[in-house]
């Protein structure tokens, strides 16, 4: 099962503990590999890695293309869930730039996956769904900024997803992360007026 019947199995029918352990320490060994070696990475090594058995990767992850699914909508999700939790811990700019690191890292994640997600996720309302999902995380942190911080009138989140999107394709080509963290520094200004 894929797509969303996937979510919902996995809502009525919790993991044991042991067995959600298992799962989250696949789903990171798994992120981290395709993250460096793409969707080449080899199955054998991220279960080794996660410290769990071929067999149980399989069970779990019948395929290579189920893994790579549950990694995006688990790091879509924990991305998501970062934003309430930093304006909550963090000053609100401080909070969006964080956050901003963390979605140019998810997308350099991401692009380790490219050519097995354009498999997985051919469904146009899925890519709409995640793109809403983010642009609601980036609201709740811009909300936050423009109660604490004189912020730029009419900036919206579908724009600042954007520049982050093209922020992380130029720090991607240039293979330079450490520009994304300058351009992230240049959209901040572009919000945040003092």
């Amino acid at each position: 099962m894929t797509g969303h019947e996937g979510d919902t199995v996995r809502q009525r029918k919790p993991l044991r503990a042991d067995a959600q352990r298992n799962e989250d320490r696949l789903l990171e060994a798994a992120a981290a590999a395709f993250a460096r070696e793409g969707a080449g990475a080899s199955v054998k090594n991220i279960a080794r890695t996660a410290g769990v058995g071929v067999g149980t990767l399989y069970r779990r992850f019948p395929s290579k293309e189920l893994l790579i699914e549950a990694i995006y909508r688990q790091e879509v999700q924990r991305l998501c869930e970062a934003a309430p939790r930093l304006t909550a811990t963090e000053p609100p700019v401080d909070a969006l730039r964080i956050w901003m690191e963390r979605f140019i890292d998810f997308m350099a994640a991401k692009q380790g996956m490219a050519d097995a997600l354009a498999v997985v996720l051919t469904d146009d309302s899925e890519k709409l769904h995640t793109r809403a999902l983010l642009a609601d995380a980036i609201t709740h942190l811009l909300a936050a900024v423009e109660g604490q911080a004189p912020a730029r009138p009419g900036i919206n989140a579908r724009d600042v997803l954007m520049a982050l999107g093209g922020i992380s394709l130029m720090a991607a080509s240039e293979e330079r992360r450490d520009l994304a963290t300058r351009l992230i520094d240049l959209l901040l200004h572009g919000i945040v007026t003092s």
